[in-house]
Order: C-alpha cells, then structure tokens, then sequence
C-alpha cells in the first residue's frame, strides 16, 4: 500500500491582545490573554488525535513569565515552536532591515527561553513578506518560512476587518496591506526555495483550493458552517479532492478561535464564526482535520520543510531584488 503524501498542520498561536492591536481596539497594551484556556484545550484536542504540529508563537507572549509554562508544555508535548515575531506587527513586511532583525531576534531568545527550543521556521502576521524578511530569515538560519496565503480574496478580508473595526487614517494606512493583494493569487501553492544568503531556504505558502486559490484554512470553513454545515463540509472535501488530484501538499493552518467560542472568550466579535459555541467549532474542526487526515499523512512543518529541501526538482527562485 502506497505511503499517504504529506500534509503539514500549523496553528498561529495568536493571543487576545493581538487580534485586538490588528483590530485598533484599545486596550490591547495591557495585553489581555486567554492562552490559559486556550492551550490546554488544544492540547488535549491534538493529543486526542495523536498529531503533533507547529505552533507559531510570538515572542512578546513568550517573554511573559505568566505564560511560560504554557508554552514549555506546547515543547514537552512534542510540537513544534516557530516564530511569528516579537510584537505582531501585520505591517512588518514595511519595516526597516534592522527592524525586521530587531523583531525576529528578540522572538527567538524569548521564545527559546521560554521553551527550550530555537525555531527554524517562521510566520509573518497577516501573510506579509518581503524581500527584507526573506533575507533576514536567510540570514539568520531559517530552514523555511510559511508568511505566504495564495488568494484573490486578501482585499475582500481587509475590508471586512476595515468595516468591522474603528480605525484613523493612519492606522488605516498602516494596515493598507493586511491580508495582501489580489496579487498574492498569482503566488505559488507548492513549497519551492529562495536562494539567498548564499543558502537555500524553503517557503511552505498556506495551502489555499488548488485552481481557485479560495481559502482553506480552518477559520474559513467554520465560517461557512454558519450558513450550512453541508456546504462546509462539501468545500472541505473539495478541496481534499483538487489537492489529490492536483498532487498538492496541503499545508493547513488552524486559528485559536477554531477552538474558543462566544462561550469560552467574551469580545472578538469581529472574528468570523465567534458566534458559533466553543464546541461546536472544535467538533467542526476535528471533522476537517479528519478529513484531510484520512487522505493525507499529518506532519510537523519543520517536516514537510526538511522533506521539500531534499527533493532533487524543488523550484528555485533567486531573491536578486525586490519580491
């Protein structure tokens, strides 16, 4: 019997405090945190199902001594820790190169001081990347980075986010390319590598439907639950089938509100699906990973990055300029 193909499972470990900064909210400088419901949960629901995947985390988080054993218990149980920056900026991508470091290495120390474990691989908040980051993870080691979400569809999200929140001009401005282009449709699904630094280093994008370049992530299917469960559960299958059939890989990524309902959190309403029950969603979730994982193998991003590299026809793109 033929080996399952590989499909890499990763969740951004973003916390209250940063939904509410992309967001405008106030109040998100006190850095209010549920990741003391949250990760527990997670755990247990990924333990029950026996995965082990990558957790990004920011390094702001990390550097608080109230969440680092959470944190330490998300390494002890065998999954991955990536980093997702140091303060979640959805505009880092814009900053400068020393920034950028700035940003990356204080999220590794703490990071690595909270967990015991350096990360190979990076996320940049709100899909955004640049010619910059590439160098500076290069640079700095990185065995692979997964910013990239190949969609049409990242203007319609900004608006969303632009219609539900109160933001000024500048913060606006700020946030002009939250979520990317129209572009960013144009982007690869497949994993291939920047050569840059003098090494190689691999980009994992977040899987999006394989033709259609519609989203597949979690978060997008709970929200179409809202409506119907039978055509959540019909576009899950969709896109497990174009995945198959188009030899795709599926790197899927998982949200904290995939997992925390109206009933567990209060606030983040303007989260898509934060209406639904807490169980309800995880229920959901399950059945999407279920289905993905009864068609594909579920694997550690540092995994699916590893088995990429030592592929003898990787597409290679030299970072000469600008993305």
């Amino acid at each position: 019997m033929a080996e399952r193909p590989l499909a890499s499972l990763s969740l951004d470990l973003d916390n209250r405090w940063s939904y509410m900064k992309t967001h405008g909210d106030r109040g998100w400088e006190s850095l209010p945190s549920y990741l003391d419901v949250l990760v527990p949960t997670v755990l247990e629901f990924l333990k029950q199902r026996g995965l082990r995947i990558t957790f990004f985390v920011v390094g702001q988080d990390a550097a608080r001594e109230a969440n680092a054993g959470l944190l330490a218990g998300i390494a002890a149980a065998g999954h991955e820790i990536g980093n997702h920056s140091f303060r979640h900026e959805p505009w880092l991508h814009s900053l400068s190169a020393a920034d950028v470091e700035e940003e990356i290495t204080r999220a590794e120390q703490a990071i690595c001081a909270a967990t015991g474990r350096t990360p190979v691989g990076f996320r940049g908040p709100g899909y955004g990347t640049s010619a910059t980051l590439i160098r500076v993870l290069a640079r700095r080691g990185y065995l692979y980075d997964a910013s990239t979400l190949p969609t049409f569809l990242g203007p319609l999200a900004r608006a969303y986010y632009f219609r539900t929140a109160r933001l000024s001009a500048e913060e606006k401005k700020r946030r002009k390319d939250l979520f990317g282009t129209w572009r960013n449709g144009l982007l690869p699904i497949r994993p291939y590598a920047w050569e840059c630094e003098g090494r190689r280093m691999v980009e994992i994008p977040v899987t999006t439907m394989p033709l259609l370049r519609l989203p597949i992530h979690v978060s997008y299917i709970l929200y179409l639950s809202r409506f119907s469960l039978r055509l959540a559960r019909a576009y899950a299958a969709a896109a497990v089938r174009l995945c198959l059939a188009t030899g795709a890989e599926p790197s899927v990524l998982l949200h904290p509100l995939d997992f925390l309902g109206a009933d567990d959190i209060a606030g983040l309403r303007f989260f898509p699906a934060m209406d639904l029950p807490g169980e309800r969603k995880r229920r959901m979730t399950g059945e999407v990973l279920d289905l993905f994982g009864a068609r594909f193998r579920w694997v550690s991003l540092e995994e699916h990055a590893r088995q990429a590299l030592a592929r003898e026809r990787l597409p290679v793109r030299r970072l000469d300029g600008r993305l």
